[in-house]
């Protein structure tokens, strides 16, 4: 894919992105959590890197947030210095994201007219940074639709976001691992049925589903496992409604679904490693298997203590990095299994 003698570099700067939006997903995340996402309520791309740096401009920051309905519903009694604190998440988070933009936007120009990307590879480059671009404005989309009526931003918007930050990553680790292991793999034997792309579909249909259930605050209800306040299905809700679009606007349902799609990767994920394990020609995927079974599980285990929490904000910040790993592993295995 890439000219060898100019690859160390190239693969630093792809590491050094994808450590980035890493970085980034998971101060979004902290940045949700703390319900700090409208504290900044315009979208200055130039002006908004410098920060409120003396009374008077905190004071201005601040009016502009009492104008919106979460301040007014929900932080009345909000005083500058508790405002200060959700003002560095967003603010923090939105620098990060201009970060990511002029860190690839500036090596790609430079690695393209030094040809040590390959022309026909330029494409995939150009599309990451269309994306990186359009997350941008999804992420003021997001933010937009929670300063008139509503006391949160949208959980499908949020949703769009997260989801799109994911592939990005996903994008980005491929690159990346393509860079780093450029020997090619022959004659071995490929995962049936296309296991190890259902598996990262899944994967990231359950964080598009996990987006939901924070944007909803869906993980602070039916805090018990491995029945919903003792029913399989919540009783707050009918089974018809799991065939609508009223299903995006019911938190209950939404949990359901998170909790039965989780089962349904690791259901998925035995299978794999079923294959994998009773079959000697699939001996070069075993440690990638090993790796996601250990990942999985941790991920399980977080995502039972965070609803049994209550959606504490320790425990749901690692269970949405424990997403990254596990996504991380399972392109690893996606990546060995397509190279063989």
């Amino acid at each position: 894919m890439i000219d060898q003698k100019k690859n160390t570099y190239l693969s630093y700067w792809i590491l050094l992105i994808t450590l980035l939006v890493a970085i980034m997903i998971i101060v979004g995340g902290l940045t949700r959590l703390t319900d700090s996402g409208l504290s900044i309520t315009k979208w200055d791309l130039f002006t908004g890197i410098i920060p409120p740096i003396n009374k008077n401009k905190w004071e201005l920051a601040f009016s502009l947030y009492k104008e919106i309905p979460e301040f007014k519903l929900l932080n009345s009694s909000m005083t500058l210095n508790e405002f200060k604190t959700i003002f560095w998440w967003e603010y923090i988070h939105r620098l990060l994201g201009r970060l990511v933009g002029v860190l690839y936007l500036l090596p790609l120009i430079y690695f393209m007219f030094t040809k040590t990307i390959k022309k026909k590879d330029l494409l995939i480059f150009y599309l990451i940074f269309a994306l990186i671009c359009f997350q941008g404005f999804i992420g003021w989309y997001m933010v937009k639709s929670g300063l008139v009526e509503r006391t949160g931003v949208s959980q499908y918007r949020l949703s769009l976001h997260l989801t799109t930050a994911f592939i990005i990553y996903i994008f980005l680790f491929l690159i990346y691992l393509k860079t780093i292991n450029t020997k090619h793999l022959n004659n071995l034997k490929k995962l049936p049925y296309k296991m190890s792309y259902i598996l990262i579909f899944l994967i990231v249909l359950q964080i598009s589903l996990g987006a939901f259930v924070s944007g909803l605050d869906a993980g602070k209800i039916y805090q018990s496992w491995p029945l919903m306040s003792g029913n399989f299905f919540p009783n707050d809700s009918i089974v018809k409604s799991l065939f609508s679009l009223r299903f995006f606007d019911e938190p209950s349902l939404v949990q359901f679904m998170h909790r039965n799609i989780a089962y349904l990767i690791l259901i998925f994920f035995s299978f794999i490693a079923y294959f994998v394990y009773s079959k000697d020609y699939f001996l070069h995927l075993r440690k990638a298997v090993l790796l996601i079974s250990i990942t999985l599980f941790i991920q399980i285990v977080l995502g039972i203590l965070t609803l049994l929490s209550g959606a504490q904000i320790i425990l749901a910040s690692m269970h949405q990095i424990g997403s990254i790993f596990l996504i991380s592993a399972s392109l690893n295995l996606f990546f060995k299994d397509s190279k063989s």
